[in-house]
């Protein structure tokens, strides 16, 4: 099994503390998260693309290229490249120079996105952007995989034989594809044949559960390899503790606070108390086999093979997110490691087989 650290740079007042960072600290924060994730060993590191408050991350392309200057080894995932408010071609140039920066550690999760804002800011519509995210997705595999593209698009101006530059390091990239609640997605990453990344994150079990089924059937009705499946799903939060109370303890104001917050923008309440919270939804909140135990009733139920948690703090202390991250990596995640498989390719860039030259035989 892998693990991500991921942000969605969300940039609002402390759920515990009520203090808002300016907005250069915040970046700073994203950054230090990212070197702390490479550190303690995590496979990647992901972030997050949104146009609308209370979000800072618009720009994951330049987030994550300052990011791989800094790092050295961690893969670098965007969640979610929001495709249907993007020109392909656009995103194409600003992601294959991020690959070559990178040697080839960049994987993208693609989503349409959500917000009725940024859907405004874009000029995109609920009747229309499935098709837009349908669209600018196959228009951006064509431009990864040839040299010359020619495409009859609806929703930017047609494509002949037209050349898009850098040429790819990775051949192609890999691209899962972000689901929260819509088959839609689901059906896109079964027919192109790609890996699904499940949200995860709001409600109970029972919904994400019911599209990684979906996305198994129809990975099978386009005719892919069964074995070819890779599923990864995300957490509602995360804090590991010695002891299961000592993780309550440390998480209710973080809970409360947040609770505070969704009643306050109205929001719906899906998981009114701390201990609901903790045994209802994919948090990650207790005693390092607690937190074993409970990926292991998500897995029977998804299959998956990738875990993201929060790379932010989120409401904890730096010393309490940072000790529980250690305990995470040192406790939880060498268990998982032995007992789930990986995904069913390699972790490294996607780069084409070498040539070979056969010897002459020798007589």
């Amino acid at each position: 099994m892998k693990f991500l650290a991921i942000t969605l740079i969300v940039h609002r007042p402390d759920p515990v503390t009520g203090v808002q960072k300016p907005t250069r600290d915040r970046f700073r924060e994203v950054l230090d998260n990212a070197l702390l994730a490479e550190e303690l060993g995590f496979d990647g590191f992901g972030v997050g693309e949104r146009h609308e408050r209370p979000f800072i991350s618009s720009s994951p392309p330049v987030v994550l290229s300052h990011i791989a200057a800094l790092t050295k080894r961690i893969r670098l995932f965007t969640a979610v490249t929001t495709l249907s408010l993007l020109d392909p071609v656009r995103a194409y140039e600003d992601y294959a120079t991020l690959d070559h920066l990178s040697d080839g550690r960049l994987d993208l999760i693609i989503g349409k996105g959500n917000g009725a804002a940024q859907r405004d800011l874009f000029q995109v519509t609920p009747e229309d952007q499935w098709d837009r995210n349908a669209e600018s997705y196959e228009v951006f595999r064509q431009i990864w995989r040839q040299d010359k593209v020619t495409a009859a698009t609806r929703f930017r101006p047609e494509l002949t034989d037209a050349e898009v530059w850098p040429r790819p390091y990775q051949q192609p990239v890999r691209v899962w594809h972000g689901s929260a609640t819509s088959k839609e997605s689901v059906d896109l990453a079964a027919r192109h044949g790609d890996p699904l990344f499940s949200a995860n994150v709001t409600n109970p079990i029972e919904p994400y559960a019911e599209l990684i089924r979906y996305y198994r059937e129809r990975w099978e009705h386009y005719g892919h390899d069964p074995a070819g499946i890779a599923v990864g799903a995300g957490t509602a939060g995360v804090y590991v503790a010695p002891t299961t109370q000592q993780a309550l303890a440390a998480y209710r104001p973080v809970f409360e606070g947040n609770l505070a917050f969704q009643k306050k923008v109205g929001l719906p309440i899906v998981f009114e108390t701390l201990e609901d919270f903790v045994e209802r939804s994919s948090a990650l909140i207790g005693s390092p086999q607690q937190v074993v135990d409970k990926v292991h009733r998500y897995h029977e139920q998804f299959g998956h093979t990738v875990v993201h948690l929060h790379a932010d703090a989120s409401g904890l202390t730096d010393v309490q997110h940072r000790d529980s991250l250690e305990l995470f990596q040192a406790a939880v995640a060498p268990a998982l490691r032995t007992a789930v498989p990986d995904p069913p390719f390699d972790w490294g860039p996607v780069l084409p087989a070498p040539a070979t030259t056969e010897e002459p035989a020798r007589v």
